[in-house]
């Protein structure tokens, strides 16, 4: 699995940790108080109306107590961007960065290396790509996140946005809050999820629920993934291996991204690609915005040779006013919000303080959390 990878301010009593090696870094935290910086968005009046909604600023994980009672400094913020930032004010001397895929701090290479105390990077969630990974493993830190946490959270989302994209809903609910009344304008592109070809670019934990999720809908079910899944489970899903994904896409109605951000993947999906789609393709993006070309895209829909596109990540995140799939026809859009869900943001927020524990008493994390781990890239990040 592993390669090598070529608004307040308060003072933090702990130690430096920069004569430490590396290995030592990663592996074990320094003696004394750490001082703790989580990035989230704030949930402002919303926070008060569920006591499980912990992935805010506000709730701040609900790890706070535990945290001070140890005596550890805990800063949360979503003030994440530009050099006047509140988070930039903690990079010289925190020793720990809680971060989100939902509002994400991006941890670039040039933060890495002002950060001297830094021994921990931590996603409350599951997908990293906001941290220079290449950078942290040269810097000898450790990237963790919860892997698992979000998985049902996600693939649930994209199985809603396959059947709001089949089914052409968003112009029949759009109708309702106008005040109109026209079957015919929804109908004439409105079908049956059953019998299309479904492909999934990824089939990883949250790709192989997705599958299983399908499976009930008596679908033409395809995968492409560095992997093939396990035989027996293969078998029982009834999907078929695709080794070539340029040979896989045309034959699909429907496309599914589920593959991490890479520098592989990084506009993977751009104008020549999608031109080999099927026209009046159907495409989900619930992974990465990066993934695709945003313009490529646009263009696709407006012509309609993507009939619909539904996900809730952006490039960049979050999506600017003017951001132009905001404005595209046959859209599903929406901000980043699969997999924060109430429960999964339970599991992740409890991911985050079992290896937060760990850490404070130089245990290694679960196998399959570490992203970084003693200067080692995961391989899906590769």
């Amino acid at each position: 699995m592993w390669r090598a990878a070529s608004k307040q301010v308060i003072r933090t009593v702990g130690s430096s940790v920069s004569d430490l090696s590396p290995l030592a870094k990663q592996l074990h935290a320094s003696p004394g108080s750490k001082k703790i910086v989580g990035v989230f968005y704030k949930a402002n009046e919303y926070a008060a109306k569920n006591p499980n909604f912990l992935g805010c600023v506000e709730r701040s994980l609900g790890i706070r107590e535990w945290l001070e009672s140890q005596g550890h400094q805990y800063i949360v913020t979503d003030d994440k961007e530009g050099p006047n930032s509140e988070l930039e004010k903690h990079i010289p001397d925190l020793h720990v960065l809680i971060t989100t895929p939902f509002h994400p701090a991006y941890v670039t290479a040039e933060r890495i290396k002002r950060a001297k105390n830094l021994q921990l990077l931590l996603t409350a969630g599951i997908g990293s790509d906001h941290i220079d990974l290449k950078a942290a493993a040269d810097a000898g830190l450790t990237v963790a996140e919860v892997t698992g946490s979000n998985v049902v959270s996600v693939a649930e989302d994209e199985l809603m946005r396959i059947l709001i994209l089949v089914r052409n809903f968003v112009p029949g609910y759009q109708q309702v809050i106008n005040g109109e009344w026209n079957v015919a304008a929804i109908a004439y592109r409105a079908y049956d999820l059953e019998g299309k070809t479904v492909g999934t670019v990824g089939a990883g934990r949250i790709g192989k629920l997705l599958l299983q999720r399908l499976k009930p809908f008596n679908c033409n079910l395809l995968y492409h993934d560095r992997l093939k899944i396990d035989p027996a489970l293969e078998n029982e899903i009834g999907a078929k291996f695709e080794e070539d994904l340029d040979v896989m896409l045309p034959k699909c109605d429907i496309i599914v991204i589920n593959t991490p951000l890479t520098e592989k993947t990084r506009g993977l999906f751009d104008k020549e690609r999608i031109s080999k789609l099927k026209k009046g393709v159907l495409i989900v993006n619930n992974a990465r915005g990066a993934i695709m070309d945003t313009q490529a895209v646009v263009d696709a829909c407006s012509s309609g040779h993507i009939a619909g596109y539904s996900g809730d990540v952006w490039n960049p995140q979050p999506a600017p006013k003017d951001h132009p799939w905001r404005y595209m026809p046959n859209h599903a859009m929406t901000p980043h919000i699969s997999g924060t869900t109430i429960d999964g943001q339970l599991r992740y927020a409890a991911g985050v303080k079992d290896m937060l524990d760990k850490y404070f008493k130089g245990e290694d994390f679960p196998q399959q959390n570490y992203i970084v781990k003693e200067g080692k890239l995961a391989s899906q990040y590769l």
